[in-house]
């Protein structure tokens, strides 16, 4: 079973894919920028975008009846790896207890030109 789930509370997508897939027990979350969604502009600096990435996740797992703490996997896409210890204090914030697996790359893009973009996988 393959469920799309779209969030309005997350910002529609930038392209031609779903906020994320549920098969049943595993969510597969699509990058999330650090876009309002109220405005549907990028918001300033790396640790605004990192904690409206996270929120925006937020928005797409509470939409599937999952959680942060259902997170078992992140993959974040940085423009800039020195950007790598201010984009960790925010998103340590989001996962203080329940910490995912991770990993951390730098890109030479992102799509709208945001600094930072955030994916993961759930499981129930």
């Amino acid at each position: 079973m393959k469920n799309p789930i779209i969030s309005d509370k997350a910002p529609a997508a930038v392209g031609p894919y779903v906020h994320a897939v549920d098969t049943g027990n595993v969510i597969f979350c699509s990058g999330q920028l650090g876009i309002d969604p109220a405005t549907g502009e990028l918001v300033e600096g790396v640790e605004a975008q990192t904690k409206q990435s996270l929120i925006n996740l937020g928005a797409v797992l509470k939409e599937a009846g999952y959680d942060y703490k259902d997170v078992v996997k992140t993959l974040i896409f940085l423009d800039d790896i020195n950007d790598f210890t201010a984009m960790n204090q925010v998103y340590s914030e989001f996962f203080s207890e329940d910490k995912p697996a991770r990993s951390c790359v730098e890109v030479a893009n992102i799509p709208k030109g945001a600094l930072v973009e955030i994916e993961c996988i759930a499981v129930k």
